[in-house]
């Protein structure tokens, strides 16, 4: 796959996030795969997205935490 089309699915998978934020784990996954999928060839990450990738992780598993706590 093209670095181009990454970009073009990266910029969609954002939007989605955009319009639907309810669900972000589904967002994550997503952007995890595109950015590994860029790993496996690679291609520079946008350090963006990687930032929003540990984010999410880091949220992800700070509900867990306090889920597991409770």
């Amino acid at each position: 796959m093209a670095f181009d089309d990454l970009k073009a699915e990266l910029a969609l998978l954002i939007n989605q996030m955009e319009n639907q934020p309810e669900d972000r784990h589904e967002l994550y996954l997503q952007v995890r795969e595109k950015l590994n999928e860029m790993r496996a060839f690679g291609m520079p990450l946008p350090e963006d997205l990687v930032k929003f990738e540990e984010e999410l992780e880091a949220q992800f598993k700070a509900e867990e935490a306090k889920a597991k706590k409770s």
